[in-house]
């Protein structure tokens, strides 16, 4: 009996162990992934891990508060502005549903603000007063090739008359002598007058050449017939007189193509404090994808970026006086794809790197160089390996400012290329002869990829994506920090969210870097799904904060004028090694010209540290900054506020 019952029992345990294997064979690789991403959390959770590599946690906001980041600035406040627009949505656009949030990253709050316009791509930078430059935004979305179903493109008008301009209003229609096609404008247009020419030697008139105004036609009816192949003069209609002998359309070719986007001439001051945007003069341009810059005497220069007609502007900058709050053009021309990566130089010049967000033709503006805005000379300089991969690319200003080092960091092939490079190049701008020379590789291809300076001289290099917009499912889940001073990257912990296009990072005051955005245009690797905007906000600690208490900084001035000192307090001032100020970031499209970190002389006495802020106004501009110091292990203090007046 009992030798029955255990046959039995011997043949059901056999039996539950080969359907356990079936099912184990079955869900093998489930069980497998179950079991290893619960080690990994474990393993990215331990104290020692996070000291050896940091940690990375996501915020993700209350539904009502969630928005398409396009642009994100650090304020003085200690708050992050995070502007939306119509966030790369057709929808919000046609709706006019424009969004900005104002994000606490202390107390977690969340407040929506009211949006004049389309910010959507576009400019930003800090001013000295401690608000935001924002100028130019989205006028019109792009139609893509087969999605265009009224021919249109550039009209230029021309004005005869030398006594009086002309201003013609949105549906003026023009009727070609030559194909009798007309067409239609979508906006107002002023046409100056014309300009009289006389012989330089004789003083004897010689002739009128006529005023111009650029404007965007399309055809009345939708369908190919419309379209027209060359060029033609264009008959205003609606006018008499003089003013139908004066003034005349010339179009080319007028067609069913892909019209790209068309920027704005709005520009707003963000003031931090009262948490709004105060309307100023608007520039002389529309931009859509400019680059705002601040030069040596704090105005502020705007570069590049599509027109009200979808065209790159062709090299008319500008820049706004912040005292009287008005643009006034640059003497020269000088043109740059869309968002160039400018940086003010100790010497008062330009340093642009080759970095760009792609407009643009593929052989204009693309050569690095350093920049005389005044002369209009450019000094192009040699040595960048992957030169035909910058799109996409991002640049950083390497810590401590003061050395005049810049890392220029991955980057694409121009347009929907699926080139991408793994290089780092850099270059010493203080050399006798400035050139690139290559860094340390990433190790796979990298576009948009975000890099943060940090208060201990590294820089946190993270995200991005193989291929354009992340197509094939090829974002990259890595993070480094690179080190200056060995040249060298250490890796660290992976992000928990994939960024690529639309994205970027921000340092915060107390030493971690916020992650926002990403725009992927695919959901999937085979590239048949359509990609959803990344709403979701990612943290990113430092190993830094691992290593046990934050040095303390406290007190001092609010206000130290370049070339001053201000005492502060700090119960650990004996094991302060290094004190650093650094801009706040204003970050969009892997473009952050803002964010640098300039090194301060400073002595201690007893719980005191005074610190020195070098004279050169070139190297610190003014504004308001996040004053770190540093211990002997590497560990920075939270940031206190300081103003450079």
């Amino acid at each position: 009996m009992n030798d029955s019952a255990g046959r039995r029992r011997v043949r059901r345990l056999a039996i539950g162990t080969a359907v356990v294997l079936a099912l184990a064979g079955m869900n093998g690789p489930w069980l497998y992934r179950f079991g290893t991403g619960k080690y990994h959390q474990y393993k990215i959770n331990k104290s020692e891990y996070k000291a050896a590599n940091g940690h990375w946690d996501i915020i993700e906001f209350p539904e009502e508060y969630r928005q398409d980041t396009i642009h994100a600035a650090l304020l003085h406040t200690g708050k992050v502005l995070l502007i939306a627009g119509s966030g790369n949505n057709q929808d919000n656009f046609d709706a006019k549903k424009f969004d900005t949030r104002i994000w606490d990253p202390v107390k977690g709050t969340i407040k929506k603000v009211p949006t004049p316009s389309d910010l959507f791509c576009t400019g930003h930078t800090q001013l000295a007063n401690g608000n935001l430059l924002i100028a130019g935004g989205t006028k019109r979305y792009e139609k893509l090739k087969g999605d265009v179903t009224k021919a249109g493109g550039l009209m230029v008008v021309h004005n005869e008359n030398p006594d009086e301009p002309i201003t013609l209003p949105a549906g003026t229609a023009f009727t070609g002598k030559e194909n009798g096609k007309t067409f239609v404008s979508k906006d107002p247009v002023l046409v100056p007058r014309a300009k009289k020419v006389f012989d330089p030697g004789t003083g004897a008139f010689l002739r009128n050449d006529p005023g111009l105004g650029r404007i965007y036609v399309e055809a009345r009816q939708s369908g190919a017939e419309y379209e027209t192949g060359t060029q033609d003069n264009y008959r205003v209609q609606g006018l008499s007189g003089a003013d139908a002998r004066n003034t005349y359309g010339i179009a080319q070719k007028l067609a069913l193509d892909k019209k790209d986007f068309q920027g704005i001439r709005d520009a707003y001051e963000f003031d931090p404090v009262a948490e709004k945007y105060i309307k100023v003069d608007p520039m002389n341009e529309a931009r859509w994808y400019p680059t705002l810059t601040t030069l040596s005497d704090g105005k502020i220069l705007s570069v590049s970026g599509l027109d009200d007609i979808g065209q790159l502007v062709p090299g008319k900058n500008e820049v706004f006086d912040p005292g009287t709050k008005k643009w006034t053009y640059t003497p020269k021309i000088r043109q740059f794809p869309t968002y160039p990566a400018l940086f003010l130089m100790e010497n008062g010049r330009i340093f642009y790197s080759g970095s760009n967000a792609g407009y643009g033709p593929d052989n204009v503006g693309r050569d690095p160089g350093i920049w005389d805005v005044d002369t209009n000379k450019f000094t192009k300089l040699p040595g960048l390996s992957d030169a035909n991969m910058m799109e996409t690319s991002g640049t950083v200003l390497l810590p401590p400012a003061q050395d005049e080092k810049y890392m220029v960091i991955g980057g694409g092939g121009v347009g929907e290329s699926e080139l991408s490079s793994k290089k780092t190049r850099l270059i010493d701008l203080k050399a006798a002869r400035p050139k690139f020379v290559d860094g340390p590789s990433l190790e796979k291809g990298t576009r948009y990829p975000q890099s943060s300076i940090l208060p201990d001289d590294t820089v946190l290099v993270s995200g991005g994506s193989r291929d354009y917009r992340g197509r094939g499912d090829s974002n990259i889940l890595q993070a480094r920090l690179y080190h200056p001073d060995s040249n060298s990257f250490t890796q660290v912990a992976d992000p928990l969210v994939g960024r690529n296009y639309h994205s970027g990072s921000i340092l915060l005051p107390d030493g971690r870097v916020m992650f926002f955005g990403s725009d992927s245009l695919y959901a999937d690797k085979a590239n048949t799904k359509p990609g959803k905007f990344e709403q979701r906000i990612e943290i990113y600690t430092p190993p830094y904060l691992y290593r046990g208490t934050q040095p303390s900084l406290s007190g001092g001035p609010e206000s130290i004028a370049r070339g001053a000192s201000g005492t502060f307090s700090s119960r650990h001032a004996a094991t302060i090694k290094k004190v650093r100020l650094i801009r706040p970031s204003a970050s969009t499209h892997v473009t952050d010209v803002d964010q640098r970190s300039v090194a301060l002389d400073f002595k201690t006495s007893g719980d005191k540290i005074t610190v020195t802020v070098p004279e050169d106004r070139n190297l610190v501009q003014s504004g308001w900054y996040m004053l770190f110091v540093d211990d002997d292990q590497g560990t920075p203090s939270k940031a206190r506020w300081v103003r450079i007046p």
